[in-house]
């Protein structure tokens, strides 16, 4: 078993448990006033595309404390963002394609054949060299350039922890190890970093995977206001990510280790709304979230188009936090809110229920009046007190 650091989430007074969630719209469906209105009032951030300057202003009119970001992708530039040999003026990217290949050749990786790298699965998306100084310096002053006054903050797709993401099995020759591609990135996010604080622009960046990487979260997040997991815990109704050395803890170690910090986590997880699911993974965020973390569930992978849903759980307050969780037996954690309780098992799915018992009467989900509640494997609980 992983041992589990008791970092404070939040201090008495701080922040309320009720949940914090955001809007990622990134595929640049129809929005309506009414819409933008509603979910502005409920969400704690909101990315949009570089070209809907306007909606980021409709949502801080309705809403002026929500955060919004701008999407623009760390490691790729964009063919499809090119007509006739010009670059669009608003770009998913920090560096326009047809710019990069006559003036910068030099800035695409290669193969050790000489190739550029096409993502696989995401045509038009050609790899960029991370690690040369020129390509992060004209990334991060066109970036800051049309987004200050517009965005409040930048949010960084596809900071890349292995070398052969999007390419399975083939490394660019200039980091042929996924050590040698962290440091390209970690160069990047380091040697950039004064230019957006300068301009007032908060970073948050994908950071999918890291969990994988024993210390890459923390390296990256060094140099960031805050991270994303895109695959947080969930990864369909029955794939569930229980404990284990790069399992359970790590991806609640990522907003322990970020609320201490007070820096920003945005977890994904990935299920349908069925209950175990979605259990498992809001209980697990209540047992470390503080006043910076924010939770959104996606059903069908990169569809990033209507809010997610609202479930009724985001809005119970379940009060100030009595302390960090802590671990009632093995893999079963617990923390006490003044008006509640949230319990997760993050032993395997299908393992044994382990029954933990309160020593008040508290009221479930189903609004039953309880003592005791009997936990299987990866399944989570959020209990309500009168307070």
């Amino acid at each position: 078993m992983l041992a589990v650091t008791l970092v404070p989430a939040a201090q008495a007074g701080e922040s309320s448990p009720t949940a914090k969630s955001y809007w990622l719209h990134m595929n640049s469906t129809p929005t309506t006033d009414e819409m933008i209105t509603k979910e502005a009032r409920r969400r704690s951030y909101v990315v949009l595309n570089a070209w809907e300057g306007d909606l980021a202003a409709k949502f801080k009119a309705a809403n002026p404390k929500i955060r919004t970001f701008v999407y623009k992708d760390l490691s790729s530039t964009r063919s499809y963002a090119c007509e006739n040999g010009v670059d669009n003026t608003d770009l998913p990217t920090g560096v326009g394609y047809c710019e990069a290949s006559v003036n910068h050749p030099e800035w695409f990786l290669l193969d050790s054949n000489g190739e550029r790298f096409e993502y696989s699965g995401y045509e038009g998306h050609w790899q960029m060299d991370v690690g040369n100084t020129d390509y992060q310096n004209a990334w991060a002053d066109n970036v800051i350039a049309s987004s200050r006054n517009v965005f409040d903050g930048v949010f960084m797709d596809n900071a890349l922890f292995a070398c052969d993401t999007y390419h399975d099995g083939v490394c660019p020759a200039a980091y042929p190890t996924d050590e040698a591609m962290r440091d390209a990135y970690r160069s990047m996010l380091a040697n950039t970093r004064q230019k957006f604080v300068d301009a007032g622009l908060k970073t948050v960046a994908n950071m999918s995977n890291a969990r994988l990487h024993e210390g890459a979260w923390d390296s990256y997040v060094e140099y960031l206001d805050g991270g994303f997991d895109e695959w947080w815990l969930t990864f369909s109704d029955t794939d569930l990510l229980s404990e284990y050395p790069e399992g359970w803890s790590r991806q609640i170690a990522q907003i322990t280790e970020n609320e201490a910090k007070g820096k920003i986590t945005w977890v994904q997880p990935h299920h349908s709304g069925a209950e175990q699911p979605f259990r498992y993974a809001f209980a697990s965020y209540l047992l470390a979230a503080g006043s910076h973390a924010a939770i959104s569930d996606i059903e069908e992978t990169d569809r990033y188009d209507n809010a997610s849903a609202w479930h009724a759980e985001y809005d119970w307050d379940l009060g100030e936090p009595a302390g960090s969780y802590y671990e009632v037996t093995t893999n079963v954690f617990r923390r006490d809110f003044a008006c509640g309780t949230v319990l997760v098992n993050a032993n395997k799915t299908g393992s044994r229920a382990v029954t933990v018992r309160l020593s008040e009467p508290q009221t479930n989900e189903k609004g039953a009046s309880v003592r005791s509640v009997a936990l299987p494997g990866t399944t989570g609980s959020i209990l309500r007190k009168s307070c």
